[in-house]
């Protein structure tokens, strides 16, 4: 199916991405597409994740939106949704983070068929326990910890961002679902991108939105145009559209990771990585439950992770 990606008007680079993109085919995208990608600070669009999962869920529920919702209906519907997830799921590799939005999609969409109220947290902790079981090494896999850490945080900061800052324009409602998404998502995974990887995207809230937009599209294009017959009318169209879309994408990042400061370098150690998370949750607790002790603690495990780096520094 990759070797398809040939009849597309795009420059290798392009079709890599492409193919990284749609099938989880990464092993034709050279070094530097991946490190552009990370100083615009949109890797993960380069590794099947949630994101992926969530848009075909999505274009899914919108073909299937034709369907009764009671009856038989629903079940189908049930049905074509939760297998064409995990299809997708198993074409591209079964990466952990898809797997996590995997499983945490079929919780949600069970739980709507058998009519009953669904919860983030239980179901973000119920897939995550799943896996577990399956696979305990799933927990050091770089993956699993950034999709759930990004997921926590987005459950938990996404609600309060939108009480904080009220928007009623429904033009601009969309924008800003998807930049408190992206702030909430940075915030919970910075400091593993430090420690792992040992730089952060300064860019990340500019390029995410039109980059993720894009994407939204491209990636159900893209599956139309591998199964429409060439011989059909509008197969031309679609595939320019297709095209369209991957030279936005990379015109985006090419802009942006050529930026100067597009990225900040550092490397935080495991004590530092640990501490900071620790500061990261005592401060969520602290915004739930208003205890000043709390507070207190958060900043007293800051100054002792900030004198600890002072004294390695200097």
């Amino acid at each position: 199916m990759v070797n398809t990606f040939d009849r597309l008007r795009l420059s290798d680079e392009e079709k890599s991405i492409l193919a990284t993109l749609t099938l989880g085919y990464k092993k034709a995208m050279s070094r530097d597409t991946k490190r552009r990608f990370s100083l615009a600070g949109v890797s993960h669009i380069l590794a099947v994740s949630g994101f992926h999962v969530a848009v075909i869920c999505g274009f899914l529920s919108f073909f299937c939106s034709f369907m009764p919702r009671w009856g038989i209906g629903r079940w189908v519907r049930y049905l074509i949704l939760v297998g064409s997830l995990w299809g997708f799921v198993f074409i591209t590799g079964l990466a952990p983070s898809a797997v996590r939005a995997a499983l945490m999609l079929s919780l949600y969409l069970t739980g709507r068929a058998l009519r009953r109220i669904t919860d983030g947290y239980n179901t973000w902790a119920a897939a995550a326990f799943c896996m577990l079981a399956y696979n305990p090494y799933y927990l050091f896999d770089v993956g699993f910890q950034l999709s759930y850490l990004a997921v926590f945080f987005i459950l938990f900061l996404v609600p309060r961002f939108k009480e904080w800052i009220v928007v009623r324009n429904p033009l601009l409602a969309m924008p800003w679902e998807w930049i408190t998404v992206s702030v909430a998502a940075q915030i919970g995974t910075a400091l593993l991108c430090f420690y792992y990887f040992g730089q952060f995207s300064t860019v990340f809230l500019f390029t995410n939105l039109p980059v993720t937009l894009l994407t939204m599209f491209l990636i159900p294009f893209t599956f139309l145009w591998l199964g429409y017959p060439v011989d059909f009318y509008g197969y031309d169209w679609i595939q320019k559209i297709v095209e369209g879309l991957v030279h936005g994408m990379v015109r985006v990042v090419d802009v942006f990771s050529a930026l100067p400061y597009a990225t900040i370098t550092g490397h935080f150690s495991l004590f530092e990585t640990l501490g900071g998370y620790g500061f990261l949750v005592l401060c969520l607790i602290y915004m739930k439950i208003r205890e000043p002790k709390v507070l207190l603690t958060a900043l007293t495990l800051l100054l002792v992770i900030s004198v600890k780096i002072l004294i390695e520094r200097f």
